[in-house]
């Protein structure tokens, strides 16, 4: 959909200005992790942590022994140390798998007049917003390709160190699609990009993703420039991947074409999304990032299988 990737040369001087800094992640995390548990926390209203005692394997806390109840959960090297039997409980282990991927590839970094920030930005936020608020409602949260799973209450700052040690051993990753990992049933993938690369290939990734059963949801984020083309008169067009320019004499005659074609473009990878039972949440950067935070825990709320103590 290189059409979509196709801005003026004035809008690629205001790109080209904030992909020098926004690549350089080490100096623009920081706020970035301070927007996002702010938003995160407007939402977070409702989020009822589902950490309880149960059958499992991983250790929860020490309380005391009743008596009447089976001997077996005592723990006697802790009821040593005092006068009190101790029983060593287990967490229940009803936390789902959630993993995210954000999309770092030089589109990404395209921000225009009309965007509050870049797309590259919003993803960010939006990504680390969604762990804090995923790990407070009890979930397990992973980076695709830098992290594990985890329930760690701060979940924001590991995922921000994960990024900047991957910065400064290779860079900024430049990958347009997440990488190729078969996640496990009931695990669940939130994917954020702005989507403009060959439909098939990302219907290719979903698939794969999903083979297992697993489910997804994908945050499709859109500079207002992108949607609205409202270039007028002579315009030169550059690519943001690459050196290619495009000069037209009246760019006015191409809006109606550019908009049809980006319609299709979405739809494409709409289908691909739903035919695995898949969610997609558009979102533009000129509206506030609460909003595709907000969406997504509506749609989270709404499955049965994920945050089942959030409160309506």
């Amino acid at each position: 959909m290189s059409d979509a990737r196709l801005l003026t040369a004035e809008e690629r001087q205001v790109s080209s200005a904030a992909e020098g800094t926004a690549l350089d992640l080490a100096a623009r995390l920081p706020s970035l992790v301070v927007a996002a548990k702010e938003i995160a926390s407007s939402v977070m209203h409702g989020v009822h942590g589902r950490r309880v005692a149960g059958s499992g394997e991983t250790f929860w806390q020490f309380r005391p022994f009743v008596a009447g109840e089976s001997t077996a959960g005592i723990d006697w090297r802790r009821s040593a140390r005092d006068d009190r039997i101790y029983v060593r409980e287990r967490e229940w282990e009803g936390a789902h798998t959630l993993w995210i991927w954000i999309d770092h590839s030089p589109s990404m970094a395209f921000i225009s007049k009309l965007a509050l920030q870049s797309k590259l930005d919003r993803a960010l936020v939006l990504g680390l917003a969604a762990a804090d608020l995923l790990v407070h409602g009890g979930e397990r949260v992973g980076l695709m390709g830098l992290t594990r799973p985890m329930a760690a209450r701060d979940i924001v700052g590991r995922f921000a160190e994960a990024m900047l040690a991957e910065e400064r051993m290779s860079g900024f990753a430049s990958a347009e699609l997440p990488p190729s990992m078969t996640l496990a049933p009931r695990t669940q993938a939130i994917l954020i990009s702005d989507f403009l690369s060959d439909p098939a290939a990302i219907a290719e990734k979903i698939d794969v993703l999903s083979s297992r059963g697993a489910r997804g949801y994908l945050i499709m984020i859109a500079d207002p420039v992108e949607e609205a083309f409202p270039f007028v008169g002579h315009t030169e067009f550059l690519d943001v991947d690459s050196d290619a320019r495009l000069r037209v004499g009246q760019a006015e005659s191409f809006r109606d074409e550019y908009v049809v074609r980006l319609a299709a473009h979405r739809d494409a990878v709409t289908s691909a999304a739903r035919r695995r039972g898949w969610n997609v949440l558009p979102h533009r950067t000129d509206r506030p990032a609460s909003e595709a935070l907000l969406a997504l825990r509506v749609r989270l709320e709404a499955d049965p299988t994920q945050f089942a103590r959030v409160a309506g």
